[in-house]
């Protein structure tokens, strides 16, 4: 009992014991004891009463049976891409009916299952594909940020097994606030939708890839000294990516020119931005002495 309670962050089954060898008068008189202490019905923590925040999360999940695991706020908090203060929430198969008051047990269809930390819980796409029905904006984009970080969820990787997700709740806002963070246009593309809003902000027509200082730059106003780069991607970028982009920059500085970047997500979907910004700089750059 004791190995295994240390192997499942203080709690053990009642099922468990009972293949242990334990009868239902030891459990009793265990409970009796204070070496047992009863959690939910048929969970209890062994040895004192007092739960670690794991120990809490695998407790409710065994509580709901064999194939359930955590899920939602309480899955985002385990993967750390999330926080949340409630009580927990359990996905379990949509024919379970079994109630269990103080756990927010949700009854579906599908859903993808993991192991992390021993404790049976969404799969980190899963995880974000339930945050995306009740965040906002922001808070869902922060939860993305950090899937990245760690390593669990690439954008672009998340993005392609949405297709395998079809209409599930979530699904939809995930899709649109990742088609616009790893949209990636064409060379070509690019420029038809780039040399317009230039024109609007007051500008010349540009160079196109040309050589400045040793870097091919995506666009060049050598009248102005102002080079334009674009990024295909906002968040996943590798580290000798950013430095390699940190170097150019800092070379075109040190030269005395100007550089701005944009993404090709803000050339698509925020070209007013794009304008207003090309041509503040545009002014200040043509009243320079």
């Amino acid at each position: 009992m004791w190995d295994l309670a240390g192997r499942q962050h203080g709690v053990v089954t009642r099922g468990q014991l009972l293949a242990l060898g334990y009868d239902g008068d030891a459990i009793k008189n265990r409970l009796g004891r204070g070496r047992l202490h009863r959690v939910w019905r048929g969970v209890y923590a062994v040895g004192r009463p007092a739960l670690t925040q794991h120990g809490a999360w695998l407790a409710a999940v065994l509580c709901c049976g064999p194939h359930a695991a955590l899920s939602h706020a309480s899955a985002a908090a385990l993967w750390r891409i999330g926080r949340t203060s409630g009580p927990p929430e359990v996905s379990v198969p949509r024919h379970v009916v079994r109630r269990h008051t103080g756990i927010v047990v949700h009854r579906r269809t599908a859903f993808e299952v993991t192991t992390h930390a021993g404790i049976p819980v969404t799969t980190p796409v899963c995880t974000l594909v339930d945050l995306a029905a009740t965040l906002d904006r922001i808070e869902l984009e922060t939860a993305v940020n950090e899937a990245d970080i760690l390593d669990l969820a690439d954008p672009e990787e998340l993005r392609a097994a949405l297709d395998g997700f079809g209409r599930r709740p979530g699904v939809a806002a995930l899709r649109r606030m990742l088609d616009r963070r790893t949209f990636v246009l064409t060379d070509s593309y690019l420029e038809r939708l780039f040399l317009p809003l230039a024109c609007a902000a007051g500008l010349s027509r540009p160079q196109t890839r040309v050589w400045v200082h040793g870097f091919k730059v995506d666009f060049w106003w050598s009248q102005l000294g102002l080079v334009v780069e674009t990024d295909g991607l906002r968040y996943h970028r590798t580290p000798a990516r950013q430095a390699g982009d940190r170097r150019r920059d800092q070379v075109h500085a040190a030269a005395g020119l100007t550089v701005l970047r944009f993404t090709h997500a803000q050339v698509r979907y925020e070209p007013r931005h794009v304008t207003a910004t090309l041509a503040a700089v545009a002014r200040r750059l043509a009243e320079r002495p």
